[in-house]
Parts: structure tokens; sequence; C-alpha cells
């Protein structure tokens, strides 16, 4: 397996002849148990031709780890026991057809060495935007059952089918295609020629579109929607580092599971570490925990690629050269990595633990638009929501700690402050509990929430969604970019636009 760490990049890409070489090594290490399984040259040439949205690769540094290969076809020409050397012309492909209904999946394969990073998860997002982008009715496709051969003797594929279901038996293909939203119809018997692990049989399985729009000749444009996961996390002990992360990988997985773009922690999320170093000051205490930085900043890159989500870390204490200061990273599911600073330290902070005040703020680009991250007390200085507001956030991170509820007060209504006169969605999430073994971190109050500009289109209130006070959980919200530009518009006021930089302007300076 291709070590995660040393990921820089990830990204989907359109297939071009130039890749063949490519696609047929990668077909031949993932179909190593079934001789010749690789598309000839004149093969994917076609289906380049016919429909060059459909044929898409993964890559990871520049190489190719997996490829997904589709074509259209009008399926009322076809029933439900078709063969893939049917449903495919005898695979000239010959069936794809513009004016087709939905999507039939001809292949996808992840090469070996990259299995366990949710590629394949990828290939399959991408192939149900594309579904939803062309107003196709869904996708279809036949799914092998590579494991039935074990059970054939004693099961048939429908009992075999019904056991995957129900978690008695693992199938790698199966499991995977039903935990991507694909429900089984029917068993297809003699589908694919040669697929002994399979005795021939596949699954038909299909994915609907509930964006359809019937008889439309209208290609839907790219999705707007931007959707947020906050943890709301609860202050509790944990025996290690181990144990610590895996209380995050959970909530990045539950996360992930609703198709969260986005994952945020709370400040000094990690502070129930300083449990052990209680005998030690503060101070040391707490750069002790600042050891742990990097291999935090480390694990969360890889559950950011493996889970397929961007993931802003919170903060934590890290040390540079003699100084303390609260730092954050934003873990991008492509592999890269931002790092953010708190700028303002609070009067505690810098009395208790001896941390400085951070010099650097900028806006961040992700594969969902530009965004923005404030540490806790940072969002009360409305200067630096207006700097990232002129740099094209269109969303603001605010990971806090606050122990009591006026300082909560503090951080949410300042929050809501910079959604108005930005014109941006501001996402604030928090810590909940206590730490009575933990120095100078005894409560925390907390209600994560995330906001919304206040005109027509967005709710009354500025509110979009808000937890349950004091409780751990997760509160996940949908925002939609393409309103704020709207707003900026059409709005009843117009914020951004009405300044009179004539009299006043908000600039960074160097440093």
């Amino acid at each position: 397996m291709k070590d995660i760490q040393s990921i820089e990049n990830i990204e989907i890409v359109f297939l071009t002849m130039d890749d063949y070489d490519d696609i047929k090594k990668s077909m031949q290490e993932a179909y190593s148990n079934m001789s010749d399984a690789y598309w000839k040259r004149h093969q994917i040439q076609t289906l380049i031709d016919k429909f060059p949205e459909g044929q898409v690769g993964i890559k990871v540094d520049d190489e190719l780890a997996g490829c997904a290969l589709s074509i259209i076809v009008d399926y009322s020409k076809f029933d439900d026991k078709h063969t893939y050397k049917e449903i495919t012309g005898a695979y000239t492909f010959s069936t794809h057809s513009d004016e087709g209904t939905k999507l039939y999946g001809i292949d996808v394969f992840i090469r070996p060495k990259f299995r366990g990073l949710r590629l394949g998860r990828r290939l399959y997002d991408y192939r149900k935007e594309l579904c939803e982008k062309l107003n196709l009715k869904g996708i279809v496709f036949g799914g092998r059952i590579p494991n039935y051969h074990q059970y054939a003797d004693t099961l048939t594929p429908r009992d075999y089918i019904n056991s995957v279901r129900n978690k008695e038996i693992h199938d790698p293909v199966l499991d995977f295609q039903m935990s991507n939203d694909f429900h089984p119809v029917r068993v297809l018997k003699g589908y694919l020629e040669g697929d002994e692990d399979s005795q021939e049989f596949a699954v038909l399985l299909e994915w609907d579109n509930v964006y359809y729009e019937k008889q439309s000749s209208k290609v839907l444009s790219a999705k707007s929607i931007v959707r947020l996961g906050l943890v709301q996390w609860q202050m509790r002990l944990y025996q290690s580092l181990d144990e610590l992360m895996q209380q995050a990988e959970y909530f990045i997985d539950a996360v992930s599971g609703y198709r969260s773009d986005f994952a945020l922690f709370p400040e000094f999320f990690n502070a129930p570490l300083m449990a052990d170093y209680n005998h030690l000051s503060e101070p040391e205490a707490i750069r002790v925990l600042a050891g742990f930085t990097e291999e935090i900043k480390n694990r969360f890159t890889e559950l950011a690629i493996t889970y397929n989500i961007n993931i802003i870390t919170g903060s934590m204490p890290e040390m540079i050269e003699s100084d303390l200061y609260n730092v954050g990273y934003l873990c991008k599911r492509d592999g890269g990595i931002e790092r953010f600073e708190k700028l303002h330290v609070t009067p505690d902070e810098a009395k208790v633990w001896g941390l400085q005040g951070g010099t650097s703020i900028k806006a961040f680009d992700t594969d969902c638009g530009k965004v923005g991250v404030l540490i806790c007390y940072d969002i009360e200085f409305p200067e630096l929501g207006r700097l990232l507001a002129d740099e094209g956030i269109d969303i603001l991170f605010v990971p806090f700690l606050t122990d009591t509820q006026n300082g909560y007060s503090r951080v949410r209504h300042c929050a809501q402050a910079r959604a108005i006169e930005n014109e941006c969605y501001v996402a604030i999430a928090g810590s909940v509990g206590n730490l009575p073994k933990v120095h100078n971190m005894d409560i925390q109050y907390a209600q994560s929430m995330v906001f919304t500009p206040c005109d027509f289109a967005f709710p009354t209130d500025g509110v979009k969604s808000e937890a349950t006070p004091n409780t751990e959980m997760i509160l996940i919200a949908d925002v939609d970019i393409d309103m704020l530009r709207q707003l900026n518009q059409l709005g009843s006021v117009r914020n951004l636009k009405d300044r009179r930089t004539d009299l006043y302007n908000v600039q960074k300076l160097g440093v």
C-alpha cells in the first residue's frame, strides 16, 4: 500500500491516449488473476472519442492509481438480463448514445498498491456528479461477486447476495458497491465470460439520480452546495495519542459518511493529553503537549486522504525555536496542507502559558472555493474577517475553546457579525465537558453553529444550523455558495459593495 504520509497530490483527470500504457499496466495489476484482462488500445481510443467525460483516471503524485470507464446507453433497448458483451456492443461500445438515459459503468479498477485510500469512492462520486450534470436517470452496471466461488457448492447466487447484505459474508466488490449507495436489482447469469471467481454471475446494481428532470434538455450547472461537518468534541481523559486519534477518526468517519466536504475540530481539542503532565507547571505541560503536534498533523493528513474530506484540525500548541504558538492545519483531501495561526492571544493564554501571537493570515484555495480560518479570540477582531473577505472567502471556520457561557457568547455574536458584514458563511465548533486533571483547562462550554448572512434567501435569524449546547455531537449543514453571489449583487443591503473605501480601508502590513 502507498505510504499516505508521502502523498502530496491526488487528482481526477480525463484520460487521453498518452495514458494508455499506464492504463494497461494498471489493469494487469488490478486483475492479476484474469488473463488478458485489459482493454486494447483501439477500445480505449473508441471510449475517449465517443464519451471523453466518462473516461477518467485518478492520479496520486502524477502516477495513475486507477480508472473509471463509462458509456451512456438507451436502457429501454435492454432488459435486466443482459450480458456484458451485449451492453458493450461486443466490446465495440456501439451501444453508446449521447441521447441515452443512463450512465453504464464499464469498468472501475484501483491498482493494489493504492488500495485502502478510498480512491474508488472518489471515482464513484465523480460518476454521480457527472450523472447529475448530464441529467441522466441514474447509474447502472453489473457487479462481479469474486468470492462466490468459495460458496457456490452451498449457496445460490441470490442466497450469497443476501448473506453479503446481512454482513454474514464479506465480498470486497459487492460490499463496496452497496456502501456507495448502489442497490442490487437482480442476479445476472453468464454476465462476464471467463469470470471464474464469480462463476460468471454478476449483480445488477443501480443508483438513482434524485435530481433527474424528465425530458429536460438542460445540462445542470456545477453543484454549488458545500456540506460542513462540525465536531462538538467532548473533553475526556485519554490513555494515549492513539486513543485520542481513534476518537477523532470516529468523528471523521461519521461526517464523511454523510459526504461532508469539511470536518471542523475545536481549538485545543488535544488538551486531554496534558493529564499525564499535571505534575509540571502549566507552561511546561503545554510545551510537552506541543511535542505531539507534528504527529497529529501527519495523522490528520492521512485521514483527509483516506476519508476524502478536508479537515480543519482545530488548533494545537507548536514550538518554533523558543516561542510557543497556537496553530492549526487545513489538511486537504488531495494531500495538500495549509497552516494557520492564532494572531491574538488572550490575557490568560499569555500569562499562564506564555503563548505568542502569530503573524500570518491568508485565505486558502480548496476544491470547494476559498476559505479562511480564525482561531477563537481572533473572531472578535473584525479587521481579520474583512481581510479574508477581501481575498474572496466564501466560508470562515472558527475553532474555539471557551470555559464560560459569557466567553462563548462573545465568540458566537462576533462570528455572526462576521457572516453579515462579510457576506459569507461562518462555522464555529467548540469543546464541551471538563478536564479536572488538567490545570487551566477545567471546564468548557460550547454550542457549535453555522451562521449565514441575513437576507430573504437565508434564515431570518442568520442561523443555518445549531448543535445542542454542552453535548457531544456532530452538526451537519449544507451551504449554497451561489446564494452568496446573488446576495452580493441583489441583496437588500450589500455590505461589501457599499463600503466607503474613499474614507477608510483595511489592509495587511508587511511583517
